[in-house]
């Protein structure tokens, strides 16, 4: 007997036959419960093309315009900048979900009910997530969700729905939720042809999604192209005028991410690579043929395990992308003295109070993880003198080519940390350097030298040294230390984990969960990169105060 998911795919991979989607080398299928469905290599093919979507059949901004029941209420919204672009795609997709006849009922049942990105976690799962960026985005992030559901959202879906046919509705947050990670987990940005992504929609006003009946007498579910572009000739006749248009196109979002991606995927314009104009398709990134039942993945890019979390709910054990984010909060500055002044200086020199620290960068650091010693010793030595002070009267430090933390952020830090006597200073050097009658503002990288020329390194690495200090006292004392953390991941077992998520033993222990393994896989992962960082915060603090940095 059929199972339910087998059944519903059966049903998916009719209606991507009827809107003229090819599964040349791939078939979709079943992968596990961590990622739902993927791709999977079926077959050779010569060309390395895999898949073949028209991209008539996108779910864009305007293929929500143009569709009778959302179009006309989401226009008017739209002129008058009460919806944009991704807020019309997520209320298409809440309002399709609960249309009751409605023709993408093949592609919606077909992706999850729920989600495993953050903002989907319960409360005590999302207590695992305490002291990291992650815990406070995700609680802003639900909070303004809500308030736009509430505010904008609600009331026009019941209204469509009404409008459709549908006695009375009422459409929850769920519903809007899950909307929402939809678009957030499958949309991409696809280069169109100008007049592809905005035709005329006096022209294309009976473009819509129509229904035709199969030979075998079922209702086969088919998205018309835009009419103005039934011949491919056209949409050749504007390749030159690209527009990058966010939108889900049903098939190639179920492919799977892996840093090593498999395939990539390409729009074919003129249709001279795929026979299908205006198309997306899906090709071998490398070898071909594929063994039988290999997953095709591509990669979503390099994205460290917050983002990973935050908008596709998994995360990657030592994940190569992971970054650190470091912020001085900018309230904080009102408590400094001489705040004014200070954000004067903070606005002249274009200076950064946060920046992001991909764990990549500590392979050009002081202690990079495969260099010895010795080298890094020659490395500091054999750091070029720059012309790094304007006036030449602070030497340039010996370990201006190792410091791993962005020049932009480091100002703004040496701005927050001058002394009053500093600050005069600067001053006195900018009037000199614009002379008694002040004609001429100095520039940029003039004030910016100035405020190196007086104050050096260590007063802004100190207050490095600090933010990274409490960055790491607020992820300990939320959920413990890193040792902690290995020591639970430790006990889940096996190699990467979930199986949902593992730990069963003799003792009858309970497994973590998935969320709760994924916030420790985060987390942990915060707490190293802060470990490491601050480690290259307080080496070249010390090296700027023995220079008299």
């Amino acid at each position: 007997m059929e199972s339910p998911e087998e059944a519903k795919l059966q049903c998916f991979l009719q209606w991507l036959e009827v809107n003229g989607v090819q599964l040349r080398g791939c078939k979709i299928k079943y992968s596990d419960s961590c990622k739902g469905f993927g791709i999977f290599s079926a077959s050779s093919v010569p060309d390395g093309i895999l898949l073949v979507v028209p991209l008539h059949l996108a779910i864009t901004a305007m293929r929500v315009l143009q569709d009778p029941l959302c179009g006309p209420a989401c226009s008017a919204l739209r002129d008058e900048g009460l919806l944009d672009d991704r807020l019309l795609i997520i209320l298409f997709l809440t309002v399709e979900r609960l249309r009751k006849n409605s023709l993408w009922k093949p592609y919606l049942d077909m992706l999850p009910n729920t989600f495993t990105n953050s903002l989907w976690f319960s409360d005590n799962e999302l207590l695992e997530l305490r002291g990291t960026p992650l815990y406070r985005a995700t609680e802003l992030q639900k909070k303004n969700l809500l308030a736009l559901f509430n505010e904008k959202v609600k009331k026009l879906a019941d209204k469509l729905l009404i409008d459709d046919g549908q006695l009375e509705s009422d459409v929850t947050f769920s519903d809007f939720l899950w909307a929402n990670s939809v678009f957030w987990s499958r949309a991409q940005n696809i280069p169109l042809p100008h007049l592809y992504a905005f035709p005329d929609t006096q022209e294309n006003q009976d473009a819509t999604i129509s229904s035709n009946s199969g030979e075998n007498g079922r209702s086969d579910s088919h998205v018309s192209k835009p009419q103005t572009f039934e011949d491919g000739t056209q949409v050749a006749g504007q390749q030159g005028e690209t527009v990058w248009v966010e939108g889900i196109v049903p098939g190639i979002d179920f492919c799977n991410h892996d840093c090593k991606a498999l395939a990539t995927w390409e729009v074919d314009g003129m249709g001279s690579m795929t026979g299908v104009s205006c198309s997306m398709y899906l090709f071998s990134a490398g070898q071909n043929p594929f063994e039988k039942e290999t997953e095709i993945s591509i990669s979503y890019g390099n994205k460290g395990n917050e983002e990973l979390l935050y908008l596709y709910g998994f995360v990657m054990k030592n994940n190569p992308d992971d970054y650190l984010m470091v912020n001085y909060p900018v309230d904080a500055i009102q408590n400094v003295a001489f705040s004014e002044q200070k954000e004067q200086l903070l606005e002249a020199q274009k200076a950064e109070l946060r920046c992001l620290l991909p764990r990549s960068l500590l392979d050009h650091g002081f202690f990079p993880p495969s260099i010895t010693q010795g080298e890094k010793d020659d490395k500091c030595k054999a750091a070029p003198a720059s012309s790094y002070s304007w006036s030449g009267h602070r030497k340039s430090p010996s370990y201006l080519n190792t410091l791993v933390f962005p020049d932009d952020f480091l100002t703004a830090l040496r701005t927050i940390a001058m002394k009053e006597n500093e600050l005069y200073q600067v001053v006195s050097l900018l009037e000199e350097l614009v002379g008694p009658e002040g004609k001429r503002q100095p520039s940029e990288a003039e004030v910016r030298a100035a405020v190196w020329e007086v104050c050096g390194d260590s007063g802004g690495l100190q207050l490095l040294v600090d933010l990274l200090n409490i960055k790491l006292m607020d992820l300990e004392e939320s959920s413990g230390t890193e040792e902690s953390d290995v020591e639970l991941l430790k006990k889940a077992q096996g190699s990467e984990v979930p199986e949902d998520c593992k730990r069963s033993d003799s003792n009858g222990t309970q497994p973590l969960g998935r969320n709760i393994w994924a916030s420790i896989v985060y987390r942990l992962g915060q707490k190293q990169l802060t470990r490491l960082f601050l480690k290259e915060a307080e080496h070249a603090l010390q090296l700027a105060l023995s220079e008299g940095n």
